[in-house]
């Protein structure tokens, strides 16, 4: 399976400790077909109301947030079916807290 798009919400098989829950894809497909891996951002109905937590009003996961806190780097099989795509609006939003989390300067950044 190739990597999907940046933008995407995936179920995704994190492990039995994590288990299976929607995550944002935040890479871009590579070119290197040997090496099919993505970045992920999860998604949380644990909500804490950390600043690194962004609630993004969509409709296919529960009401929760995706967690800046919890990037994650899998191999693309672990991605079970796509549940949707955000907009480049509501992806600022993650980016953002992304940002904030990992220290770097952003122009998205609030």
């Amino acid at each position: 399976m190739r990597a999907p798009p940046r933008g995407e919400v995936w179920l995704v098989d994190l492990g039995l400790a994590t288990k299976v829950r929607p995550c944002l894809i935040l890479s871009v497909p590579s070119e290197d077909t040997g090496h099919s891996i993505v970045t992920l951002v999860p998604h949380t109905t644990s909500v804490r109301g950390s600043c690194f937590e962004v609630a993004v009003p969509v409709r296919f996961p529960k009401p929760g947030a995706f967690d800046a806190q919890g990037l994650v780097t899998v191999p693309v099989a672990y991605l079970i079916r796509r549940v949707g795509i955000l907009s480049a609006t509501q992806i600022k939003l993650v980016e953002s807290a992304i940002c904030r989390w990992l220290g770097i300067e952003s122009s998205s950044s609030a």
